[in-house]
């Protein structure tokens, strides 16, 4: 949107605008250049007037500029305070986790001493002898398919009592897998820490953009502004040189006129001396003079 309509700034119209000409300064006469004189102080004044508006709206703009740099710059500094925190509980993730996949590695050494991973397991191994007693009950054996079927529960028996006994015996392990556990849970908050800064963080960058974007867009504004004042401060500064050229010419006219009666009283001084001289001559001659010759021998000092 152009500035001179969001603010509703007067355009400058050039018609509008006083034109002095050296042929207009020069040979116009006493009257006209009052009259110039008078429109062209005016029309500075008029312009004076915008250009004064306009650095005002220039400034207001200048002056959001710098809130939305402030803005930006808010935005940036707690994004980076955010970042730092990310950055914390990233590395106490990182040591967690490590110490967590220790502490797991440790467990699996346990059940490898412990030989909890070798054979099947106590659910396999009682499921397998509740099918074997479920078919001892249900099928017709012969004795020796019999015989066989009840040493092979009693074996899957055996199998499961000694697994359960090395379990009994692995309290040590519980406390390993509890610990290596609780290790990797506090390792998850920190890594849930991690994405909830780290979104808030990523807001403030995409805000700190934002006001940045929008700064840039003000001060471009403000810059048109400024153009605006400058065209109008421009003009302003011309109609006054202008009008400062009539006033010149204005006083030169006057001083002119001022000379030209200079050399009138001047003349007609020396007329009065030269005419008071001839009535002084024919006064020596003995002629009568009348009452108003006499006045004027005596505005003379010849008498």
């Amino acid at each position: 949107m152009s500035v001179v309509t969001e603010y509703d700034i007067d355009k400058l119209d050039e018609a509008d605008n006083v034109e002095l000409t050296d042929e207009r300064l020069e040979n116009g006469s006493k009257g006209k250049l009052i009259k110039l004189a008078g429109q062209l102080r005016d029309r500075r004044n008029e312009l004076n007037q915008m250009a004064s508006e306009r650095a005002d709206k220039r400034d207001e703009l200048n002056a959001k500029t710098r809130e939305k740099v402030d803005e930006a710059q808010e935005h940036r500094e707690q994004r980076d305070e955010l970042n730092e925190e990310v950055q914390e509980h990233k590395d106490k993730r990182n040591e967690l986790n490590a110490e967590a996949n220790e502490l797991f590695d440790e467990v699996e050494e346990m059940k490898e001493d412990l030989e909890l991973d070798e054979g099947k397991s106590i659910e396999e191994l009682e499921s397998e002898i509740e099918d074997l007693e479920f078919q001892q009950q249900t099928e017709v054996l012969s004795s020796e398919d019999e015989q066989e079927l009840i040493e092979k529960i009693e074996a899957k028996r055996e199998e499961l009592a000694e697994k359960k006994d090395k379990v009994d015996n692995s309290g040590e392990l519980d406390e390993l897998v509890e610990e290596a556990e609780e290790v990797r849970s506090e390792a998850s908050q920190h890594h849930q820490k991690v994405t909830e800064l780290a979104d808030k963080a990523q807001e403030h960058h995409n805000q700190m953009i934002e006001a940045y974007r929008e700064a840039d867009e003000v001060r471009d504004e403000a810059d048109e502004m400024h153009e605006l004042f400058v065209e109008a401060q421009e003009a302003a500064d011309r109609h006054h040189e202008d009008f400062v050229s009539v006033q010149k010419r204005l006083r030169e006219l006057d001083k002119e006129e001022e000379e030209e009666r200079k050399d009138e009283r001047q003349e007609k001084m020396e007329e009065e001396k030269q005419e008071a001289e001839d009535i002084y001559q024919k006064f020596k001659e003995g002629e009568t003079l009348e009452t108003e010759d006499l006045m004027k021998l005596q505005k003379t000092g010849l008498l």
